[in-house]
């Protein structure tokens, strides 16, 4: 895991529901255990931003970036990565509260084990994880449940 975690939390939207800072940090945290994977260096601060927006933003970022013109649960978006003063830019997480709300309910999850889900998913994505290819999701599966089980958390796909 990196030296410590520097975490930049906005929110555009706080409606439904959306966890504290400390939640964010704790789940981002346990995601970068598996930094290794990335190249992260272990001493390197390791820089996320987590912006928690409504279904407006996210629909727009998504038809941008992903050319998906609806609202989506979480977006990512990699970071510069090292910088010259040995700081490590991992990128940004954009989070729809809305759009969480709403699939943890169709899911029959508590809203907290669901964000948990989406943030750990969003690192992992910033960690190069990917589920494009069925070994890929695979293996991101597998290490999203391993993560959310140290947490305290179900496997999100039962």
């Amino acid at each position: 895991m990196p030296g410590r975690l520097e975490l930049d939390v906005t929110y555009a939207a706080r409606r439904p529901w959306a966890p504290r800072r400390s939640q964010f940090a704790a789940w981002a945290s346990a995601a970068l255990s598996g930094a290794a994977r990335a190249g992260v260096s272990s001493a390197a601060p390791a820089h996320l931003s987590i912006r928690v927006v409504g279904k407006a933003r996210s629909r727009g970022l998504n038809a941008r970036y992903r050319h998906k013109d609806r609202a989506t649960n979480v977006l990512s978006f990699g970071g510069a990565g090292m910088s010259p003063q040995g700081r490590n830019f991992l990128g940004e997480l954009v989070i729809c509260a809305p759009v969480v709300a709403r699939e943890a309910v169709q899911q029959g999850k508590r809203a907290e084990a669901h964000w948990a889900h989406m943030t750990v998913h969003g690192v992992l994505h910033l960690l190069r994880y990917d589920h494009e290819r069925p070994a890929e999701a695979k293996k991101m599966a597998a290490r999203e449940i391993q993560i959310l089980d140290r947490l305290g958390f179900s496997d999100p796909y039962a």
